[in-house]
């Protein structure tokens, strides 16, 4: 349950009374990978077997879920345990937040984290979206969003294919909503060339290059890009559409996969 109930004073109508409010869980997590202390993150306590799976893929230690050996979690004391089929040296990860400057795709220089490019791909995708289902999927994203609605203290990610979405998911960080659905992709064997990213929030350098490590070539927001989000979405061929609200958005890369019809 992601959701608790508290006693709370509300100032409405030049009144000041008691009210219950509906407040979202903050848990936090700490992931031991192959006997070792690996990372600590805070999350909403759902999901936590895909957030962990997805959290070891964006840092590039699994590519496959084949390469786990075995995962327990605890959810109530807050650790996930997880044993590799190789070894790794779980050290190493303070290197991944180190600086990294290089060429992106053989483009413009950018930078990034060193775990950002090696994980980071290049999307090959030739699925094509027209601006009806780009608004459709940003309004399911919103409709479905519980427990947002109820408390407003959430960020929410769906994936979809070009006829339906497959799943959503909801946490606390920006990041882990998208940890979490790349989790499940990777449990669940599904492929996501693709398929399309719809999120609550803006699309910051962070998220598109999340989305990049999903593998989808579309993602769609209701809020704003940041210029190096945009920057990265050219260089990694993504199509990044924000500002979707009632009928209208901004398309800021790759416009050549939103089409107003599609070849039947």
């Amino acid at each position: 349950m992601d959701i608790s109930s508290r006693k709370i004073v509300r100032f409405e109508n030049d009144v000041l009374q008691e009210a219950e409010d509906s407040i979202v869980y903050e848990h936090p997590l700490t992931i031991h990978l192959n006997g070792e202390e690996f990372a600590t993150m805070v999350c909403s306590p759902s999901n936590i077997r895909e957030l962990t799976i997805g959290f070891l893929a964006s840092e590039g230690f699994i590519r496959r879920y084949e390469e786990i050996k075995r995962i327990q979690i605890d959810e109530n004391k807050g650790f996930a345990y997880v044993e590799l089929h190789t070894q790794t040296n779980t050290a190493s990860h303070e290197f991944h937040s180190k600086r990294f400057i290089g060429s992106c795709c053989g483009k413009s220089r950018q930078f990034y984290f060193h775990n950002d490019a090696r994980t980071a791909r290049t999307s090959t995708s030739k699925l094509p979206l027209t601006p009806d289902q780009c608004i459709s999927f940003m309004q399911q994203l919103q409709n479905g969003s519980k427990i947002f609605h109820v408390t407003g203290g959430v960020h929410n990610a769906a994936l979809f294919s070009a006829e339906e979405m497959i799943i959503s998911r909801t946490d606390i960080g920006r990041h882990n909503a998208l940890d979490k659905i790349l989790g499940y992709c990777i449990e669940n064997r599904i492929p996501v060339r693709d398929k399309v990213i719809a999120f609550s929030g803006r699309i910051s350098s962070e998220v598109l290059l999340k989305a990049a490590k999903i593998g989808v070539g579309i993602i769609l927001s209701k809020s704003a890009p940041t210029d190096l989000a945009i920057k990265l979405a050219e260089d990694l061929n993504i199509t990044a559409v924000g500002f979707i609200r009632g009928q209208s958005f901004n398309v800021y890369s790759h416009p050549e996969r939103i089409v107003l019809e599609k070849n039947v």
